[in-house]
């Protein structure tokens, strides 16, 4: 392949990392040397711009070269990526897509990927050796087998397997359970175990779910487990496209041929939970922020980021916009966004180290808009079924408690309802995007003639499909959404 002067990219290796163009930065540390301390399970573009970038900068300065990452696949397609990553020895180029400029730096922290495998056998042996002492994941808000009141469920048929055949499990946190039962049969300490995906508290609910899944099959390791180990809350934040085409030209245009490129906003954050059983890196010393309480970092985060997601991306959906970007730049849409969020969101929202919420909007305002990033309305509406009661509908229920003002949120969930019906404005079909996917669809058609169909959803609303405020006002909505279109509906609602 051949860069934008027609010069041949250089295929990325480590044999080819000093012939690279000069502009690129590349590690500087002897990659032959590195060890590993690290599994990261989910191994997405998002954990390669992130947390892979921190202990890489942390590499790039003499330290952490005992903690590198061995990645692991939770999905059958994972097998893939894993592939592109093994024949490049586990390089990556990420690009920073500057609204000012574009940069280009090839990360090296990452140093084996395991197969996958459906009994996850060398994943638990990997993780049952003493050298690994953090075990971290990405597999999506949806999928810690939590019931809709947050409860842990056991009833679920990838638990029961577990429970049954703990020796080989099908799912990362039977692994997880087998590895520590592993090391604690062998008298080693446990690993920490830390989750990096979008949910409030979310080392509670990853000890939830290992603890609770060990308990099944053998309540004194669940003990041991919940005792001697670790679960560290943790916030994340960057914004990291889907690659596709446009993101594969980048690269090449750089001249560099990577088969897993990576592009990330030039934005990062990491707020960790000093909390850790078996030693950690000094993340600290690449820009994260360590502390004893992440809970308010989460909060803002969640639902002015995450849940503003949700308000963009089901009407871009349902109105043609391919991206965030191009959300912001429709100044309808870009205040109804500011509008949810001024009285909707933000009054449930504290100051955090002396950001006030209202601040930390326009800063995300500055970040959706960003033209330089692509992330398509598509990637940002995916899985829904996790993203809105997780990001969506706490505040909802803290506006309904508070007396305040529901019906920006009434009409997001409306938009995410007529989203859900499988076809834009324009008649085109929108793909299936969501695990539930057929049952949504088949909920939202109904609730074309009954709203409280979708409020009947109880794995999503619980109680809150009850409340009359809201189920007026979503429904309300939902009918003007299909009698006049989603621009005058939103008409309607900023005019209120």
């Amino acid at each position: 392949m051949k860069d934008a002067q027609g010069h041949r990219a250089m295929k990325l290796s480590n044999a080819t990392l000093a012939d690279l163009p000069q502009a690129i930065v590349r590690p500087t540390y002897d990659r032959s040397a590195l060890t590993p301390g690290i599994v990261h399970i989910g191994l997405g573009n998002f954990h390669r711009a992130h947390q892979a970038w921190y202990l890489h900068r942390l590499m790039q300065q003499g330290q952490a070269h005992d903690w590198a990452i061995i990645g692991a696949g939770v999905r059958p397609g994972d097998a893939a990526m894993r592939d592109r990553l093994l024949a490049q020895d586990c390089l990556n180029t990420l690009i920073e897509l500057d609204p000012a400029g574009i940069s280009a730096e090839v990360t090296g922290a990452m140093i084996d990927f395991l197969p996958i495998e459906e009994d996850n056998a060398q994943l638990i042996a990997t993780m049952s050796d003493p050298a690994i002492r953090i075990v971290s994941l990405t597999v999506t808000e949806g999928g810690y087998y939590r019931r809709a009141d947050g409860g842990l469920d056991t009833g679920h048929a990838d638990l029961k397997h577990d429970a049954a055949h703990p020796a080989t499990p099908r799912t990362a946190f039977g692994a997880m359970v087998a590895a520590l039962r592993a090391r604690r049969t062998a008298g080693h300490p446990p690993f920490t175990a830390m989750c990096c995906d979008n949910l409030q508290g979310n080392g509670a609910i990853l000890r939830q779910t290992v603890v609770g899944l060990a308990r099944l099959s053998d309540p004194d390791l669940a003990d041991w487990i919940d005792t001697q180990g670790a679960f560290p809350d943790a916030m994340v934040d960057c914004i990291v496209p889907a690659t596709g085409d446009a993101e594969r030209s980048i690269v090449q245009d750089l001249g560099i041929d990577d088969a897993a490129p990576v592009t990330h906003e030039n934005f990062r954050q990491w707020v960790i939970e000093d909390h850790f059983c078996a030693g950690r890196p000094d993340w600290a010393a690449a820009g994260a922020t360590m502390t004893d309480n992440v809970h308010p970092y989460e909060s803002m985060k969640i639902r002015i980021l995450n849940a503003g997601h949700q308000v963009l991306a089901n009407v871009g959906e349902i109105i043609g916009h391919q991206t965030i970007a191009d959300c912001m730049d429709d100044p309808r849409i870009a205040a109804f966004f500011r509008k949810v969020q001024t009285t909707g969101i933000i009054p449930y929202v504290d100051a955090v180290d002396g950001m006030p919420a209202a601040k930390y909007l326009a800063l995300i305002e500055t970040r959706f808009a960003n033209p330089k990033i692509r992330d398509t309305t598509r990637r940002v509406a995916f899985d829904g079924s996790s993203r809105h009661p997780g990001f969506v509908l706490p505040t909802l229920r803290d506006a309904l408690a508070a007396g305040g003002d529901i019906q920006g949120l009434a009409l997001t969930e409306a938009l995410w309802a007529r989203m859900c019906a499988g076809t834009r404005e324009d008649g085109s079909q929108i793909a299936p995007n969501d695990p539930l996917w057929d049952s949504l669809v088949d909920a939202a058609q109904a609730t074309r003639h009954d709203p409280q169909v979708w409020l009947a959803q109880d794995g999503f609303y619980g109680e809150l499909g009850d409340n009359p405020l809201f189920a007026n006002a979503f429904g309300n909505w939902l009918n003007q959404l299909w009698a006049d279109g989603a621009a005058a509906t939103i008409d309607a609602y900023l005019s209120r």
